[in-house]
């Protein structure tokens, strides 16, 4: 869907990438890298998403480090069609609030670092039925076409949680 409206694979990726996890940052190399793209096509998207304000950039020594602008006007807008694009709007519909005693889920792998994948994990904290949420995973896959796995976890202590982990939701 939203690779239709943006033509650009770089910047879907960048979006994705920025948007995704408002807590990230990349500096050109290592988007490259990351990306397996020429440093050429990501600096010209790079540039065309930081004139339009839509990222800010800082220097840490010789690397200019980018980050998404929250203070944007279409920030949450954006960041609503990117969580859309992913499926985390139905799984948060769909599953997690159909649940009940959840108290926290986090967004882990390569989604919570901001690439594409097609498999959502999450780290879910609270006192649900495994067997409910396996079904109600299984109707949400065929959906968002991609693989949901989670993992369970008790009395959750910062060090548990992966330092990209994503808060998707809370109670």
């Amino acid at each position: 869907m939203l690779d239709a409206l943006i033509t650009s694979k770089t910047r879907l990726k960048l979006l994705l990438k920025f948007f995704l996890n408002p807590s990230n940052t990349a500096y050109l190399r290592g988007l490259a890298i990351e990306f397996s793209e020429s440093t050429n096509s990501i600096r010209i998207e790079l540039n065309r998403l930081e004139k339009a304000k839509m990222l800010e950039a800082s220097f840490e020594g010789n690397k200019k480090i980018f980050r998404v602008n929250k203070s944007h006007p279409l920030f949450n807008d954006l960041q609503a069609i990117v969580h859309k694009y992913v499926g985390l709007d139905i799984i948060i519909e769909r599953i997690l609030k159909k649940l009940g005693n959840i108290k926290e889920v986090y967004l882990v792998g390569h989604l919570a670092e901001g690439l594409n994948s097609n498999k959502i994990e999450l780290l879910i904290k609270g006192n649900f039925d495994h067997i409910y949420l396996k079904s109600l995973i299984q109707k949400v896959e065929s959906t968002v076409g991609k693989k949901v796995v989670y993992k369970e976890i008790n009395d959750l202590s910062k060090s548990d949680i992966p330092l990209n982990a994503l808060k998707i939701f809370s109670l």
